[in-house]
């Protein structure tokens, strides 16, 4: 299934937003800048649980924040970003500019405690902005949890339907998905020894999104009849 949009219309430009889009396409082009130097690079700044301690210095953090940034090709950028084009914008338009930009920041550390928590002595490096946009998802089901996800299903190999699905749904059944896949890679060591999805960061990272929503978001504005608008 691939979402294409949703039907909650926005109120602001969702500035925010769209330079966390940004910031990740140009970090990936200096990726593929790097050439045959990106593997060691990706190294130094990718996050690695085996070399992480909560309780070291803040050299130990920053590559949490880096890793955010950094994707494992186009396809794994271009599904993260279609995801927060989705669904970011309207979770920023309720929690405002600069409350999001925290929020998404603080889910992506999250995100990165729980996949540390359950994979702690993995030498193989994570990166990509997933844990942080699962938080978005997660607070985009808390605040529109009867908004519609267009989204685009493969019928056998010749004929694609555009699907409306109640976001309730949707996200609840890829947090279903990304839950049962962790739980299998606990019993999986091949799985976990050779890398793959960071599926508890996802599931970090959405359960932080649910859970801080409550923190970040604004009250709602009510719109009257009689009034452009009143708070």
């Amino acid at each position: 299934m691939i979402p294409l949009y949703d039907d909650v219309p926005g109120r602001r430009t969702p500035y925010v937003n769209y330079l966390l889009i940004a910031l990740n396409v140009l970090v990936f082009a200096w990726e593929v800048s790097l050439g045959p130097q990106l593997e060691s690079v990706i190294q130094q700044i990718a996050f690695v649980p085996a070399r992480f301690s909560p309780g070291a210095g803040l050299g130990a953090w920053i590559p949490i924040f880096t890793s955010m940034f950094l994707h494992g090709g186009t396809w794994h950028l271009v599904s993260n970003m279609l995801a927060l084009w989705i669904f970011g914008d309207n979770v920023e338009d309720r929690m405002g500019h600069l409350r999001y930009l925290l929020f998404y920041l603080i889910c992506g550390v999250a995100a990165a405690l729980v996949h540390y928590a359950a994979n702690s002595t993995s030498t193989v490096p994570t990166v990509g902005a997933s844990g942080a946009i699962s938080g978005v998802l997660g607070a985009y089901l808390v605040m529109f949890p009867t908004a519609n996800v267009y989204t685009l299903i493969p019928i056998f190999f010749f004929w694609v339907e555009i699907v409306r699905i109640p976001s309730i749904i949707y996200l609840g059944i890829w947090f279903l998905s990304q839950l049962f896949n962790g739980l299998f890679s606990l019993s999986a060591d091949t799985l976990q020894s050779a890398g793959g999805v960071a599926w508890w960061a996802h599931v970090g990272g959405f359960v932080a999104g649910v859970i801080l929503v409550w923190v970040f978001r604004q009250p709602e504005e009510r719109w009257w009849p009689d009034e452009y608008r009143a708070v």
